[in-house]
């Protein structure tokens, strides 16, 4: 899916945080937003995403002016800064949680959990708790929760920051494997 992004500017009340931003993203496309902390990295994330409207300005989608859409309506994939994993619930139904908010009948969801699971290297985790994972298996977790249902877009906050350099680098080889495996487009904020 193609992103492209026209003359974005978001204002929270006297602060402007992105200022006349225009940026076109193919499909299919790993794309990098690099920059210090407050310089509206998470901002456009959160335009993109349909959790911030802009200002002033256009966010089309394939062609499609999506500007005001609501985010649920724009069947994008989203993995925060941090894990926001449910502690109560296994690491299958973690993953599983986006399909069953769309009604999609148990058995189906949990198959569709272990695939996404096996897709990011966690098979056999499903049983587990988050408590029970390592941070780097817990962003893994948080990385299957967001493609399970297979949005052509996936946007990704940061995801990295919180984690040791060795393992910051082994995650970010694999979301370059998962990129190109499944053909996805993916927007990704890093300071």
């Amino acid at each position: 899916m193609t992103i492209a992004i026209e003359r974005v500017t978001k204002r929270f009340d006297s602060f402007t945080a992105v200022d006349g931003l225009s940026l076109e993203i193919g499909s299919g496309e790993l794309v990098a937003l690099l920059g210090p902390s407050g310089s509206g990295k998470t901002t456009i994330l959160m335009t993109l995403a349909g959790f911030e409207h802009p200002t002033s300005g256009r966010v089309l989608l394939n062609g499609e002016d999506a500007t005001w859409w609501p985010a649920h309506r724009r069947n994008i994939g989203m993995v925060f800064q941090r894990t926001t994993l449910f502690p109560h619930l296994s690491v299958r139904d973690n993953v599983a949680f986006p399909l069953k908010m769309r009604r999609v009948a148990v058995r189906e969801r949990h198959a569709r959990a272990d695939e996404a699971l096996a897709t990011v290297r966690l098979a056999g985790y499903g049983d587990r708790l988050p408590s029970q994972l390592s941070g780097g298996q817990q962003q893994r977790v948080a990385l299957a929760r967001a493609i399970v249902y297979s949005p052509p877009i996936l946007l990704m906050d940061e995801p990295l920051s919180a984690l040791d350099k060795a393992l910051r680098e082994e995650m970010q080889l694999e979301i370059k494997r998962l990129q190109r495996a499944l053909g996805i487009t993916v927007v990704f904020v890093t300071h």
